[in-house]
């Protein structure tokens, strides 16, 4: 078993994203951060400034590199909503590329991570715009520091929800092209390319499985943790995600008005009409909504697609994604199983750093998850 709480304190002092290539110590997987410039397909999407944000264009991602370097098999990993760091996946990559001998890619959702500009995150930075905010809106239940750009970005337009993962969705295009191309830099050509995805990252993932563009997923299977389930059954209010008033904005919109809102004509509407991405995006508002659409697709995917949830999560609930996934009850075995861990979790941590013997706990659920994770997408 690999001593979690141990692995992240040690890949948190070594992982720097501007220094090209790490070692390991006492391993023979290195980090590999590589550089990424976005083809810029978003005009239509976003808006003018939003598409001038220098970091969303050109950033870095981190490549685990396994031990056996001639390895045919790559993960990609998405995290959550509104992360600013990858500390916390660092070991979650580790253990995938020691345990199944992958190639781990951490791809930043658009926006997030280090495709954002530096004082999103920074608190000092921040504290006037919460103040700010506080007086055109008065209290806000969940408003912080670390949720307040996001906050802020999507009261002022929920479609950036949209045009982020279409962008992402993009990005991953383009990150496979040049693997299957074998013009990848670090990553072998030929190489077999599965995902375990995270909270708003399984959101993504499993809309790309289901959309499967240019028919680049259909050998692919998912894992997904703590993700899987239709945006009406989320709960996006956090310090660490987003404040209720902004999540209030987005579930009216997209729950109610966005529909009526994709008439006419443009690159929005001719996307979410006409392409599979576009169909599974709206298929996976609500289980009322193209319900069809969604449930062939995800029945086309069992044998690809796994999800684990957790008992305890309020942010995205197992029962959310139950309802979504295990909605086919003439099968033997369902493809979302609900866990619950031994020790003190919350959705934004499942596996929180303790300095007491509560650190066994955690590294045990650790363990017990990656392992799971692992035989599924080795």
């Amino acid at each position: 078993m690999m001593e979690y709480t141990k692995k992240y304190n040690e890949l948190k002092n070594v992982f720097n994203p501007d220094i090209k290539e790490i070692l390991i110590p006492g391993s023979d997987i290195k980090i590999v951060n590589e550089r990424f410039v976005s083809n810029d397909e978003s005009i239509g999407f976003s808006s003018e400034s939003d598409r001038m944000i220098h970091e969303n264009n050109n950033f870095s991602y981190p490549v685990f590199v396994p031990a056996d370097r001639n390895s045919k098999k790559v993960i990609l990993l998405f995290h959550g909503l509104n992360e600013r760091s990858w500390v916390k996946y660092l070991a979650w990559a580790y253990y995938l590329a020691e345990n199944t001998g992958s190639y781990v890619v951490l791809f930043p959702i658009s926006f997030h991570i280090n495709r954002s500009p530096v004082t999103w995150k920074d608190p000092r930075a921040m504290v006037p715009f919460v103040n700010e905010r506080k007086i055109r809106y008065g209290e806000t239940e969940m408003a912080s520091f670390a949720n307040i750009a996001l906050s802020n970005r999507l009261t002022e337009d929920p479609l950036r929800f949209l045009n982020s993962g279409h962008r992402t969705v993009g990005d991953i295009v383009q990150l496979m092209n040049m693997i299957k191309a074998g013009n990848h830099p670090v990553i072998p050509s030929e190489t077999r390319v599965n995902i375990f995805a995270y909270s708003i990252g399984a959101f993504l993932a499993e809309i790309i499985m289901m959309g499967n563009p240019e028919s680049l997923f259909s050998e692919s299977k998912l894992f997904m943790f703590c993700g899987g389930s239709v945006f009406s059954n989320m709960h996006g209010t956090s310090k660490l995600i987003m404040d209720r008033l902004a999540y209030e904005k987005i579930y009216k919109f997209y729950l109610s008005d966005f529909e009526k809102e994709i008439k006419g004509s443009g690159p929005v509407v001719e996307f979410l009409r006409t392409s599979r991405v576009g169909m599974a995006f709206r298929s996976m508002i609500d289980l009322g909504r193209f319900r069809n659409f969604r449930e062939k697709a995800l029945k086309e995917l069992r044998d690809q697609v796994h999800s684990i949830a957790l008992l305890k999560d309020i942010v995205i609930p197992a029962k959310g994604i139950t309802e979504t996934m295990n909605f086919d009850k003439g099968q033997n075995s369902f493809p979302s199983e609900t866990w619950d861990f031994s020790h003190h979790y919350y959705h934004e941590n499942p596996f929180p750093v303790f300095d007491n013997k509560d650190s066994l706990l955690v590294d045990s659920s650790f363990d017990r998850l990656f392992t799971r994770a692992s035989l599924y997408l080795a």
